[in-house]
């Protein structure tokens, strides 16, 4: 059943929109027709589709307007902005035309378009807006032939919960017009007020709010100090939507040299990178912090900016690891000097967070994949970090996850302690112990042979307890729910967990984030106490857990597929 608010408001948008109306300055709301499209459910991070999909005749207007309909805005104040991929641009003047058909009292859009996902987050709660529509893939491929999205935010800034985006599907399958203010399109490039019918536009820095912010969370001064002692880092934008920001806090308010921030224009495709902050695709950086005389410290983001990579000198932290490692270090940065009130993790993420929130003695929390999931826990002050396995960290200043950020608490890390990257891995180890831990991705497999994987591990599960796989035993096999502490809602069906007694996990999910086919996702990870075998290659590592996956999911002989095709 749709959330009951967004059913009202569904049902007033779609009584108010009826009709040709003259509004302010001649402008006309014209009602057009239209049919449904019965692919625009949305995933885990919004609508994601490939490009062309996106340029059919009222493919774009049927979703904004499902949106309109849904959320209660008429009056109210929208934020608008995009990562700057291809589309972006043409995405947003449709979407400013019809939020002012909606009777939005004013949007705020970043110039040019530009905001990134937890610039949009922050920007809604500065001013206290309704909501938000981020128009992004995040780190999937832009251009002609790449990939776009639309996602909604919620007046606490971030996605909205499951029943709002059911809600949303539910009235792309009725909708039968849309409604949009006729008229050229807007200058984004200048800031201020405009006027669009009765709506108000106006165009703001897309960096000022953020640095804004981070200047709050962070101790500015001994940052820009630590640089100025002879500390050097680099970061990759990835030609995406962060070059701006990481140049206006690390080069301009930090003091780093001119070229710390590299690939930092952002370009509608990316400048053909594939802007996915890990190994795979971020290896000139990795490359360059393993050369001699390299900078201390790397890190890179998204397409978005809601994603991060963290290189050492000759290592890569893996992204369950600096979670972990944040959380254990948070007091030394101003914002979370007073500690934290918990933890969580999304349910494929490394337990390693678990152990530091038993040593501080916080609450963790486990939860399916997909940010909206952190929102209540952070609303009801629950938890003050949160992350997920897929490069994403970030704390209760947003609610979406946030690439920047991250870099920031590192870089904060490194000055207070005053040691590198990979000793402050290995001391961590020592303390909490090791996850080792990796994720094997089978992209662009066929919907039906995706779904044949978890529906024959959902068949076994009864029977995996006491089997013994190679050099292991499974202890335990379930499908993951979760039960919001905080509401009471439940979601199913969120993957398939296999424990070992060994201390080893293997988890099965269909990812929602992709836009052809299905990818299958196989998490792996396996505890180590020994501090004497915390520094062992983690393919070899987790060489029997991943056999052990392998023979029990079956996935060659349901798909075809001989290996992953990323290995993250």
């Amino acid at each position: 059943m749709p959330h009951e608010g967004a059913a009202r408001a569904l049902r007033a948008g779609a009584a108010g929109a009826a009709g040709l109306v003259r509004r302010g300055e001649r402008l006309l709301i014209t009602k057009v027709a239209t049919t449904p499209f019965k692919d625009q459910r949305p995933g885990t991070s919004g609508l994601r589709k490939a490009v062309p999909v996106y340029q059919q005749p009222h493919y774009i207007e049927n979703f904004v307007q499902a949106i309109l309909d849904v959320a209660d805005l008429r009056g109210k104040t929208l934020v608008v902005g995009g990562d700057g991929r291809f589309l972006n641009d043409h995405a947003i003047q449709i979407i400013l035309q019809m939020a002012a058909a909606a009777g939005i009292a004013r949007i705020v859009v970043g110039r040019d378009g530009i905001l990134s996902t937890p610039a949009v987050s922050a920007v809604i709660r500065a001013r206290g807006a309704a909501g938000g529509i981020v128009l992004s893939a995040s780190h999937n491929p832009g251009g002609p032939e790449g990939d776009f999205g639309i996602k909604y935010n919620a007046a606490n800034g971030g996605p909205a919960p499951e029943s709002v985006m059911q809600a949303i599907y539910e009235r792309t399958l009725a909708i039968e017009s849309y409604s949009l203010v006729q008229g050229p399109d807007l200058d984004l490039a200048r800031l201020g007020e405009t006027k669009l019918a009765d709506t108000v536009v106006e165009v703001v820095d897309p960096v000022e709010t953020y640095v804004a912010l981070m200047e709050t969370l962070f101790d500015f001064g001994r940052l820009k100090a630590f640089l100025a002692s002879g500390f050097r880092m680099r970061f990759d934008a990835m030609s995406a939507v962060t070059g701006p920001y990481a140049k206006a806090i690390f080069e301009d308010r930090l003091g780093a040299p001119a070229g710390t921030v590299l690939n930092g224009k952002p370009l509608p495709d990316f400048g053909g990178h594939h802007p996915d902050p890990n190994p795979v695709h971020a290896v000139e950086l990795i490359r360059e912090l393993a050369s001699p005389g390299a900078p201390g410290f790397g890190a890179a983001s998204d397409g978005d900016g809601d994603r991060n990579l963290i290189v050492g000198n000759g290592l890569v932290v893996a992204p369950s690891d600096s979670l972990a490692v944040i959380a254990a270090n948070a007091h030394l940065a101003p914002a979370y000097a007073g500690g934290l009130a918990g933890v969580a993790r999304s349910m494929p993420t490394s337990r390693a967070v678990d152990r530091v929130a038993e040593r501080l003695g916080i609450r963790s929390y486990e939860t399916p994949t997909g940010w909206k999931f952190f929102g209540n826990l952070l609303d009801a002050d629950r938890i003050t970090l949160c992350g997920e396995e897929s490069a994403g960290t970030g704390s209760n200043h947003v609610r979406e996850k946030d690439g920047i950020w991250a870099v920031l608490m590192w870089l904060t890390i490194l000055a207070e302690r005053g040691e590198s990257v990979g000793e402050i891995l290995r001391q961590h180890w020592a303390t909490f112990g090791r996850d080792y831990y990796a994720r094997h991705d089978y992209e662009e497999v066929p919907t039906e042979a995706g779904e044949a994987v978890i529906n024959g591990l959902r068949g076994l599960l009864p029977g995996l307890p006491g089997r013994k796989v190679g050099g292991l035993t499974v202890a335990a096999a379930d499908e993951f729910a979760y039960t919001d502490p905080v509401d009471g809602s439940v979601s199913q069906r969120q993957g398939i967990r296999i424990f070992f007694e060994e201390g080893a996990r293997a988890v099965f999910r269909l990812s929602g984030t992709g836009t052809s086919g299905a990818t299958i996702r196989v998490y792996l990870e396996r505890y180590e106490a020994d501090p004497s075998r915390q520094n062992l290659d983690s393919g070899e590592a987790l060489a029997a857990v991943a056999a052990a996956a392998r023979e029990i999911a079956d996935i060659q002989g349901k798909t075809g597929r001989a290996g992953p095709t990323v290995i993250a």
